[in-house]
């Protein structure tokens, strides 16, 4: 049966919900205690198996009150209340759905102009005040914060990095309103995930895209920062009217700065305007490569056996990270794409070993010449390791300098780069392969 021909609600669930949606501001004082919200909270036992399990009170008010639930509304907050039948209909569908839609609203904080981009489910940009009221679905915030401002005229001013994502919801029904209850408390809750990335996969493979550009190249004041922009926040906005939505950060939280301006009477006025890190003219024409064609050559280069190593994760993990973390998470992006377990553990190594003798250090060294093809490229990654070397070891060392900062964000994105490159040129049956034949390149280069 299609999800058109699905049943719709019963007729004791509509006439629950207008019951509801009869009762007058600002409601009952307790409404989960209420006799119509209880009905309603009967109504749903045919969809759902834990009608009466804690937490599923909170999660119906969160849906009824996401739907428009008047009661729960201000005074002026007129057109906001749905109907009734409306909003039965909704509720029944949700508790059906299989998946959900999730839209995460990435402000480019620092960013200088960038052009529009759009590619996978990603799309970069600037939005009027009035599509920025569209992206963060005003109507369904005014519904859940009624006495919340969103300040999409201050948002307009940046630029935004939106990216489309779909969940599936655990096929288990009791999963699909109260996961919690569905947590199986015998593990390790306390365990380390070691590759868990700080947002989901779908921003990270977004963020990884648009790291590939070389920012550093283009940076105005390299000695400040090589990043072209930050991401101090996701405000996520989930279409399952089961999870309460968060109220997104305030405007204040993002860079401002005061500009003077003339104002025709031979006087000047002053503006916050958002604050920019300076790119190069050059930034504006290359970043119009991050198109969709070489979306879908990154997206098929993951999925190849050159990335089955976390080399995307530690890429952008070095993104949000700082100081000495920065430049530890860039040395270990060229570990992971280019280093092997054989490199130190000599029973691993594909007998005959053509290369004995040569330690796992130096073997870094030349795999990074032979990828990128100048032998100066595993020098510097020798002078970078050293570095890296003296800090874990605890060796006398001074600061390291802005430019070996950027140096090593500079060598692993060409590593990355070139990796993603070989994915479309190459063929090769295994990633030890093709790394013993970098090996064989590099130690041959002048």
């Amino acid at each position: 049966m299609s999800e058109r021909e699905l049943p719709g609600p019963s007729q004791e669930m509509i006439a629950a919900v207008i019951d509801l949606w009869r009762l007058k501001p600002p409601g009952p004082p307790n409404l989960f205690a209420d006799r119509n919200f209880l009905r309603l909270r009967d109504c749903c036992a045919s969809l759902h198996p834990y009608t009466r399990a804690l937490g599923f009170n909170s999660a119906l008010a969160t849906a009824l009150r996401a739907l428009g639930l008047p009661c729960s509304l201000s005074k002026d907050s007129k057109g906001l209340p749905s109907r009734p039948e409306d909003a039965a209909g909704a509720l029944h569908s949700a508790f059906l759905q299989t998946h959900s839609k999730k839209l995460h609203l990435i402000p480019m904080d620092l960013a200088d102009r960038l052009p529009p981009l759009t590619f996978g489910r990603a799309r970069l940009g600037r939005f009027t005040p009035n599509q920025i009221r569209e992206l963060f679905n005003e109507e369904q915030l005014r519904r859940t914060y009624p006495t919340h401002k969103l300040d999409a005229d201050l948002f307009a001013e940046f630029q935004w990095l939106v990216v489309e994502e779909t969940v599936e919801f655990e096929q288990d029904k009791g999963a699909r309103v109260l996961p919690d209850l569905l947590i199986d408390f015998s593990q390790d809750l306390g365990r380390i995930e070691p590759h868990e990335a700080r947002h989901s996969g779908a921003i990270e493979a977004v963020l990884f895209f648009l790291l590939l550009s070389p920012w550093e190249e283009w940076a105005a004041m390299l000695e400040l920062d090589w990043r072209g922009f930050q991401v101090p926040w996701v405000h996520t906005i989930d279409s399952d009217i089961f999870v309460r939505r968060a109220t997104p950060p305030s405007p204040d939280s993002l860079n401002w700065t005061i500009a003077t301006f003339p104002d025709g009477f031979g006087g000047e006025i002053e503006e916050d305007v958002p604050l920019v890190r300076n790119l190069e003219d050059q930034a504006e024409t290359d970043l119009s490569k991050l198109d969709q064609p070489y979306w879908e050559i990154v997206e098929r280069a993951r999925k190849s056996v050159l990335f089955e190593t976390p080399i995307v994760h530690f890429f952008t993990r070095a993104f949000f990270a700082d100081g000495i973390d920065e430049f530890l998470a860039h040395m270990i992006v060229i570990d992971a794409a280019l280093g092997l377990h054989a490199d130190y553990d000599q029973s691993r190594r594909v007998s005959p070993d053509r290369h004995k003798g040569i330690g796992a250090t130096k073997r870094l060294r030349h795999r990074v010449g032979g990828l990128l093809g100048n032998r100066t490229f595993g020098d510097q990654f020798d002078r970078l390791f050293n570095i890296r070397s003296a800090f874990l070891h605890g060796r006398p060392m001074g600061a390291i300098s802005s430019k070996d900062r950027v140096d090593t964000r500079s060598l692993a994105r060409r590593v990355v780069c070139a990796l993603i490159e070989a994915t479309t040129t190459g063929s090769f049956l295994s990633r030890e392969e093709y790394l013993d034949d970098l090996l064989d390149a590099g130690l041959q280069l002048p």
